[in-house]
């Protein structure tokens, strides 16, 4: 991972400085680094959260595969001289490689569409291109952020298209976290395959089960996301790369519009495919929206998962105590012997802060006008913050809780024998009211099943325990 501590550069009088020019007029860059006025402007506007763009390395990654496409397409459209384009590949190709991330440093949360983000990339690699080519930082005469970096291309294809293929590579990883829980489960269910243990609806005993079925159900519920993530990948890789500006794709080549997507696609090594409208793609973020209700889902699913380790180990002695999930730290300044189930209880946390980030996509989508959604940095943002979380909490749910949970076996027992789950098992052989009648003595007598049956039914009693009750 690069670093990502944003560093804010300030002009004083003894910083070594270069002055560069853009629309607005004069601004001043620290000489030692790649980026250039806009993005300095961009610095000083959006000191918001703290957290660079280069906490993102796979937007980095995007967006140096669609500047490396873009030159190479521009390349033999004879719209880059061979010395330009190559050295625009060879920057981007050491972004790729992790270098250049710490020029990344504009704040995550940004007005203006993802644009300063854009010259961010255009700068950096321009002024590393001046210098491959022989020139100094800053000499655009020679390699323009805008007139070549940026050749075709507008933020908003640009951007657009880096936040999908950022999604791509997200997925990628979640949907692989995802299924190592699975797995983690489905070890857990053949392990305790043979328990028997009490099921519950409502808080209250229902039906006999055994540890091994709760603990498949965990898994499959978990498999299921693992399908519908994958199905994901497809829809986010189809760009409207060409269409520049609104999607109409004024100011581009007519060989760049019909060549920019397949040569991306092979760049970035990913099936990318250009969107059936690029008007409508370049404005609408429906399809973020559906994807943070994926994470929301998913989320809902490991927070009751956790809920239900958290009860399921409660006590020890005076909850359910079931399980027994691994003792990670002492749970209390002052209450002797008390540990708590912290691994579900930080699950739980990461979960409730993806619910909030579903509402602030949501939100930022809805916000979009006429042919653009200037909102699209708080949906990467927002998005890639929430998989993050998942995907490391998952992993750390798998470590340091569910590899290590037991189940108390005498526990367990206990509360089945002492419940009216088994009951029900009887209803097919002595009917409703029969099973009624034992279940209401058993709670108002506390007395076994067994008792209750010798009690009720003498002369039946033996041979239902046998055949019922005996494992």
């Amino acid at each position: 991972m690069t670093d990502v501590v944003l560093d804010l550069p300030v002009d004083t009088a003894d910083s070594a400085t270069r002055i560069e020019y853009d629309f607005l007029g004069e601004v001043a860059v620290p000489a030692e680094r790649y980026y250039g006025a806009e993005t300095m402007r961009a610095i000083r506007n959006f000191p918001i959260t703290g957290t660079p763009i280069s906490a993102m390395p796979e937007l980095l990654m995007a967006l140096a595969w669609i500047k490396k496409a873009a030159a190479q397409t521009n390349l033999v459209s004879g719209d880059l001289s061979d010395d330009q384009a190559t050295a625009i590949v060879a920057a981007c190709d050491e972004i790729l490689a992790g270098k250049l991330h710490s020029e990344f440093c504009l704040d995550v949360i940004q007005g203006g569409a993802g644009t300063s983000t854009n010259m961010n990339a255009n700068e950096v690699i321009a002024n590393r291109a001046l210098e491959i080519m022989g020139h100094q930082r800053g000499d655009y005469a020679h390699m323009s952020p805008k007139d070549h970096v940026n050749k075709c291309q507008s933020t908003n294809d640009v951007y657009a298209t880096a936040i999908r293929l950022t999604v791509v590579q997200m997925n990628r990883r979640l949907a692989a976290a995802t299924l190592r829980l699975v797995e983690a489960f489905e070890r857990k269910a053949e392990e305790f395959h043979h328990i028997p243990k009490l099921g519950r609806t409502q808080l209250q005993d229902a039906v006999p089960m055994t540890v091994g079925q709760e603990m498949q159900a965990f898994a499959d519920t978990l498999r299921d996301d693992v399908a519908r993530i994958e199905e994901m990948q497809p829809l986010f890789m189809q760009v409207n790369m060409g269409g520049t500006a609104i999607g109409t794709g004024v100011g581009a080549t007519d060989y760049y519009m019909h060549h920019i997507v397949p040569n991306l696609a092979q760049v970035a090594d990913m099936a990318i495919t250009p969107s059936h409208n690029r008007i409508e793609a370049t404005w609408d973020t429906g399809l973020f929206v559906f994807y943070s209700g994926l994470l929301k889902r998913l989320a809902t699913k490991l927070s009751k998962i956790s809920n239900d380790l958290r009860l399921l180990s409660s006590g020890p002695l005076s909850g359910i105590g079931e399980l027994c999930l691994p003792q990670m730290q002492p749970g209390s300044s002052i209450m002797p012997g008390k540990v708590n189930p912290v691994i579900p209880e930080v699950m739980n946390q990461i979960c409730f802060r993806v619910f909030g980030g579903d509402t602030t996509v949501t939100f930022a989508a809805e916000a979009g006008q006429l042919q653009l959604n200037a909102m699209e940095p708080v949906i990467i943002w927002t998005l890639y913050e929430s998989c993050s979380a998942l995907i490391t909490g998952m992993d750390t749910l798998i470590e340091n809780c569910v590899n290590g949970i037991r189940v108390d076996e005498f526990r367990t027992a206990q509360l089945l024998q002492g419940s009216t789950a088994l009951v029900t098992s009887l209803m097919p052989d002595i009917g409703y009211a029969n099973a009624s009648r034992v279940a209401r003595t058993m709670i108002e007598t506390k007395i076994g099943i067994a008792d209750a049956l010798r009690l009720l039914l003498p002369e039946q009693a033996d041979r239902l325990i046998r055949q019922y009750l005996m494992t």
